[in-house]
């Protein structure tokens, strides 16, 4: 195995306001851009090559990565003029990649967290000659989800849309975002328009009488498509039930990067990352959060499984449970935001403007 796709070229809409600024790939999680953890699992995996199809704010990604060498890789960057889906996007990277015609392209959405044992996966790929193999995986509610049921041998039976009713809840298993191409097989997507691998490439491609095999591995995984998945896997990367090997330090429950400072009595705890040149001051608790560089969270104030941007500040006992503050914004002393509020980049609230309690 030896080269791979990134999609990373989605807005990250159901991510906003995080992703105003910054692509949702390139947004810190664990104290490094996302995609650093994929790209590093990648290549523990013995991936050296690795295209990334980007569209949205695409600019980013190479200033930072650059040609892939500090992490052992070789990178090349692709940028649609105009959103082509995921499977447009697989197919517009395609004379950028090297694999002969029956060779295994690894293919990634960039923005899963997995486990997955990514050298199995190739392996069932090669084993049972499949001309695209997918990582599926098993969830407990896949009503949010298209459903994948496969036969005994793994092999896919069918792709079906997201359940309506109970009867049509036919397995728990699911597509997790990972696959691997026969190189051939990527030729034969439709070049120069949008196509979506999930809803038209693979129901084609099964139509046709391609082999299409599904292997389940359900070790950690995460879609972080949402503010509070995206909190989430951050604490899950740091505290070690996420793995990568690209975390800038020990597991445990809390990472401080090296130029942020944290007061002494300050108590940061459940996966919390304090990001370089952030503060965090005395008497302030921060549990299972991530503080994006340059963030200053003020004496006394209490902050829960949230994400704060970079350049924010929470004000003195202002208590956030389950927010988002884009970069730049101010909230206020002695105000309360509770689970799904964001608060949109350089935006100010008040000292005591915001609140689900009396103020006495």
């Amino acid at each position: 195995m030896t080269e791979a796709i990134l999609l990373v070229g989605g807005k990250g809409t159901r991510l906003r306001p995080l992703t105003v600024h910054t692509p949702k790939p390139m947004v810190p999680a664990a104290g490094v851009p996302f995609l650093t953890h994929q790209l590093a699992r990648a290549r523990a995996a013995g991936v050296d090559h690795i295209v990334l199809a980007t569209s949205y704010l695409a600019e980013v990604f190479e200033p930072h990565f650059g040609d892939g060498s500090a992490l052992g890789l070789h990178l090349e960057y692709v940028t649609e003029k105009e959103p082509l889906g995921t499977g447009g996007a697989i197919r517009n990277v395609a004379e950028r990649l090297r694999s002969g015609p029956d060779e295994p392209v690894l293919i990634f959405n960039g923005d899963i967290l997995t486990g997955l044992d990514i050298r199995a996966l190739v392996g069932t790929h090669e084993s049972t000659g499949a001309d695209v193999s997918l990582h599926l995986t098993k969830v407990t509610d896949p009503r949010a989800y298209g459903l994948v049921p496969t036969d005994d041998t793994g092999r896919v039976l069918a792709f079906l849309e997201k359940p309506q009713t109970p009867e049509e809840i036919v397995t728990d298993q699911i597509n997790a975002g990972a696959y691997v191409f026969r190189r051939s097989v990527i030729d034969t997507i439709p070049a120069g328009r949008p196509v979506s691998v999930e809803r038209e490439t693979f129901p084609g491609l099964l139509a046709a009488g391609a082999h299409l095999q599904g292997m389940v591995d359900s070790t950690y995984w995460l879609d972080l498509g949402t503010p509070a998945a995206f909190v989430r896997g951050s604490a899950d990367l740091v505290m070690g039930r996420a793995p990568s090997p690209a975390v800038p330090g020990r597991r445990g429950d809390r990472l401080i990067l090296p130029t942020a400072r944290v007061a002494s009595d300050a108590k940061l705890t459940g996966g919390t990352v304090v990001g370089e040149g952030a503060f965090v001051a005395e008497g302030a608790r921060v549990c299972g959060s991530t503080i994006l560089p340059g963030a200053v969270i003020e004496p006394g104030a209490v902050v829960t499984d949230s994400l704060i941007g970079s350049r924010a500040r929470v004000g003195e006992r202002s208590v956030l449970t389950g927010a988002v503050v884009g970069d730049g914004a101010v909230v206020g002393a002695d105000n309360e935001l509770r689970d799904g509020v964001r608060v949109w980049c350089d935006a100010r609230i008040p000292a005591g403007a915001v609140r689900f309690s009396s103020d006495q």
